[in-house]
């Protein structure tokens, strides 16, 4: 216990002697860990709106104006077959032509051009919902068949697909960004973490020698650099993490007013807090241990 108390003294000092040194790895490994849930916020971000985007969409199916009821219940009763659809909702004629008018009750044209028409042009409308927007597709080719043409006239779902897709690509590029920005911090640790603990050998090589000479172990001469790594770990995961719930505690109030649901970033750090520390802890001490190991084997030669 001496020997390592020795070895946490030394590792202090060390730090002490190249402060400006430590400060910036520390800062560095800041950086990185702030890009890193950057990443992770931009995901939980898209994750919700594309959920509540796959939640608001629906297909509609719409039946020529001499389609019967009996026509249209066998085209619902066919779409029940299919496991991937959730919901059903079937418009009559007389529900469709209410709506109709109560989206264009402020368009007097409109209006008194629908009432010079001797009986309702509206067809019956069959709305869908699915697990999983990929599956419409599914849907709509599978109306595509002969008996169903003459009675229905249109499934459009081009605009919800290039919704998706559209989310898609944002998702895609943003996460590559930022996974780029985060290699790049990482890689900007490594060098200071190498060349601070490269200084600090060189500072005190005279004080290695005689180390060496009174009996010091590899161990005992390679633990303050290990320590210094592992606080410069503490350090930085715990500033990190401080910033990010401060960060997600301010962006939480503008979330909940663009997605409806309040505490969405809180809520899911709160639930992932174990697992995201472990994670980001495990990584930084990886990086910061792989890089003291390298840097004591090139320039210290015990």
């Amino acid at each position: 216990m001496i020997t390592f108390f020795r070895a946490i003294k030394f590792a202090f000092q060390d730090m002490g002697r190249n402060l400006s040194l430590s400060l910036m790895t520390v800062f560095i490994l800041v950086l990185m860990l702030l890009s890193m849930n950057t990443l992770l916020i931009i995901r939980t971000l898209t994750t919700e709106a594309t959920s509540s985007i796959k939640d608001q969409l629906d297909i509609s199916i719409y039946f020529r104006e001499e389609t019967t009821d009996e026509q249209v219940e066998e085209v619902r009763k066919y779409l029940e077959t299919f496991p991937e659809v959730v919901e059903l909702t079937v418009k009559s004629r007389d529900e469709v032509l209410s709506e109709f008018q109560a989206n264009y009750e402020g368009n007097k044209d409109v209006l008194d051009a629908l009432a010079e028409l001797d009986e309702n042009p509206l067809g019956a409308t069959i709305i869908v919902k699915t697990k999983d927007p990929i599956d419409y597709e599914k849907i709509i080719a599978s109306l595509t068949v002969p008996e169903y043409k003459n009675i229905i006239v249109d499934k459009p779902f081009e605009d919800s697909k290039t919704a998706i897709s559209r989310i898609d690509i944002i998702t895609k590029q943003v996460e590559r960004f930022t996974i780029a920005l985060s290699a790049f911090f990482a890689f900007i640790a490594f060098l200071i973490i190498f060349n601070t603990i490269r200084v600090s050998i060189f500072t005190q090589r005279v004080e290695i020698n005689i180390k060496k000479l009174v009996g010091a172990t590899n161990w005992f001469i390679r633990s303050p650099y290990v320590i210094s790594a592992f606080i410069f770990n503490l350090v930085s995961v715990g500033i990190a993490t401080a910033i990010v719930y401060y960060s997600v505690g301010f962006l939480d109030p503008y979330t909940s007013v663009i997605f409806g649901s309040s505490n969405i970033l809180t809520n899911y750090y709160n639930s992932h807090i174990l697992m995201l520390l472990g994670i980001q802890f495990v990584g930084v001490l990886l990086l910061t241990s792989t890089t003291s190991w390298l840097a004591m084997r090139r320039h210290l030669r015990v």
